[in-house]
């Protein structure tokens, strides 16, 4: 932010001769796809990202974007600008941008809520139109081009076009920056693009119709009546193409809104203080931003794993860009929605920024006709011709060797009757199966990426991976105690480790959280149960006192429990210890409740229960650390 012109135009030099080679880090594992040997890296593409940012910042403030985007020749000079940088040229070669770096502009344009038709830009020279005029002046940025698809956009409010001769008659829609055009670029039957000098044609033949969409955001339409324009053919395969990338080029800015919003509802989170303190500290709000990061880097991840494939020359790209789509859909929409809630009415103003994010991700990702088209191409791509699955990301050769080597090993230990007759179990039964938890046991995959000291295999991430994918695909019941077995790894004695970590290990125990308390849920700070210190002719121990609620793994051989050790601490989490509780032990009450969905958690009491001083995990009084570390 803030860097000057100059330094955003070395930037962008240094990007433009980038030739480094980028190896695909996923790949389907069928054949083998395109692969230029000098794209654009994502050391480059980040680059790119910082560049472009810096110019919008100095060039295109937030304080006037909403003024700026009405005037034609702000906008003209802005484009003029960001073709100086280079961007107006992304798409004509792969070496130098494409269907990648559009996004990436498309992104930083989207977050500063400037309507430069890069899109526009980038979709006309992956089109391959050579140069065709005005793309040279484009490309310079002596010339703005905005671009339709007209009937063949999806969207039947996107209007209807015919070429009778070399004139162009009716009327598009939904068109953006009409008033700055200088030129317009529309798809008609046959199919083709026509392309039409606005500010050549003859008086009458082009009528400007102002609109406003989402009540603030400027579009226009266009009426066409015997215009002037250039036909040149495009095949019907490469009109889909192109309109699939423009599309994802929509998603792109909205993603690039959405963040902006987001990032601004984070800060506003901390700022913002209602009841005494600032609303991020309320659960509620927490929770909405973490689903909203969440679904960001969904449809951001999507989108981006979409448009390499386009530059991988991927003959599935579209049904990527399709999956990428339909995700945004959802995603992006709700997202902008809990954004603007997160705001309260200050997200209503427009002195705000949020209202312009909210209307370009609401706008953006219903181009095209939406998400359904993108739904319909996904259900005939896997369900109209033969028999398709889901592709599966390449995790490397360690990661995909031991795929297939845990895949055998299911089918030789779960698949067939086994399977089946666990299948029929209630929901209750079917979550744990203990001899099929010793048989993988056996195979250490257990500890599959515990250090090798502790009895694991050291395994990469990969490789986890891995062995996760084939054990949900295969439904299998669960196995082990990842979370408690790194809690002992960490934070366990000596003695502990030799003791437990190898039942785990081995498939032989599990454990459950005694966390929650009917008044204190996801407040832990605020739990009761007490653990006291007690001496007597028994020798040294604890004694538990207390209830957990929502506590599912009831039934395990172990609880992992937390308990306040200290009252009187401050802060209140200062107090709590955590212990290791065998459910055999006397004094543990267990009384179960069905859910709706016909699983099982339980209350249970904890009466009397004695412990001994091996049952403490970490320090007295620092459990705190143990928890929130494990």
């Amino acid at each position: 932010m803030g860097r000057d012109h100059t330094h955003a135009e070395q930037a962008m030099a240094a990007y433009n001769g980038s030739t480094m080679l980028e190896s695909p880090p996923f790949r389907d594992t069928g054949p083998a796809l395109a692969h230029p040997s000098s794209l654009p890296t994502d050391e480059d593409r980040a680059l790119l990202r910082e560049s472009v940012r810096g110019w919008l910042a100095e060039h295109w403030p937030s304080e006037t974007a909403l003024r700026d985007a009405t005037d034609a020749a702000r906008l003209r000079a802005t484009w003029r600008g960001l073709a100086g940088l280079g961007l107006a040229e992304l798409g004509c070669e792969p070496a130098e941008g494409g269907l990648q770096e559009i996004a990436v502009v498309a992104e930083e344009l989207g977050r500063a809520a400037c309507p430069a038709p890069l899109l526009a830009a980038g979709l006309l020279n992956l089109a391959g139109l050579d140069d065709v005029a005005p793309l040279p002046a484009m490309r310079s940025g002596e010339a703005f081009v905005a671009l339709t698809f007209a009937q063949a956009d999806g969207d039947p409010a996107a209007g209807h076009v015919e070429m009778r001769g070399e004139r162009l008659h009716g009327r598009v829609a939904l068109v953006e920056a009409t008033t700055a055009a200088t030129h317009i670029a529309v798809v008609v039957p046959g199919p083709a693009i026509a392309i039409v000098d606005l500010t050549a044609c003859p008086p009458g033949s082009v009528a400007h119709e102002p609109a406003a969409l989402l009540g603030r955001e400027p579009a226009g339409a266009l009426v066409f009546d015997a215009a002037p324009a250039t036909r040149v053919p495009l095949s019907q395969e490469r009109v889909e193409a192109l309109r699939t990338a423009s599309r994802l080029g929509h998603v792109a800015r909205a993603i690039g809104a959405a963040t902006r919003a987001f990032e601004m509802a984070v800060a506003y989170a901390g700022e913002r203080r209602q009841f005494g303190q600032a609303i991020g500290r309320f659960q509620a709000i927490q929770h909405k931003l973490a689903d909203i990061h969440i679904a960001l880097l969904g449809a951001s991840l999507t989108t981006r794993r979409a448009a390499q494939q386009h530059d991988y020359g991927s003959p599935q790209w579209t049904v990527f860009a399709a999956a990428a789509s339909v995700l945004a859909g959802e995603q992006l929409r709700q997202a902008a929605l809990q954004i603007q809630h997160t705001f309260g009415a200050i997200g209503y103003s427009e002195e705000h920024e949020a209202p312009r994010h909210f209307r370009r991700v609401h706008l953006d990702i219903l181009r095209h006709g939406g998400a359904r088209p993108a739904r319909e191409a996904l259900a005939a791509w896997y369900l109209d011709g033969p028999p398709r699955t889901l592709p599966e990301t390449d995790l490397g050769p360690a990661g995909n060797a031991f795929r297939t080597e845990v895949r055998a090993w299911l089918a030789r230990h779960w698949h067939g009757p086994r399977e089946q007759a666990h299948q029929r179990l209630s929901y209750q039964e079917r979550e744990y199966d203990r001899e099929f938890a010793r048989e993988l046991g056996k195979t250490g995959w257990i500890g599959l990426g515990w250090p090798e000291r502790f009895g694991g295999q050291g395994r990469g991430a990969f490789e986890q991976l891995a062995f996760i994918e084939a054990m949900e695909r295969a439904d299998a019941p669960r196995a082990g105690a990842p979370v408690q077995a790194a809690m002992l790894m960490v934070y366990g004695t000596p003695d502990q480790q030799r003791r437990l970590l190898p039942e785990i290990l081995r498939g032989e125990a599990i454990y459950g959280m005694g966390y929650s308390e009917p008044d204190a849920g996801s407040d832990l700070a605020s739990m009761r149960t007490r653990a006291e210190r007690i001496r007597d002719e028994r020798g040294d121990g604890w004694l538990i006192n207390g209830q957990k609620i929502w506590t599912t793994t009831y039934w395990g051989e172990y609880m992992l429990l937390a308990a306040r050790t200290n009252p009187a601490a401050t802060p209140k989490h200062a107090g709590i210890s955590m212990f290791i509780v065998p459910m055999d032990t006397p004094g543990i009450t267990v009384r179960t409740s069905e859910t709706m969905y016909g699983g099982t958690f339980a209350n249970v009491f904890y009466d009397n229960v004695r412990l001994p001083p091996e049952a403490l995990v970490g320090e007295v009084d620092g459990g705190w650390q143990v928890l929130t570390g494990a």
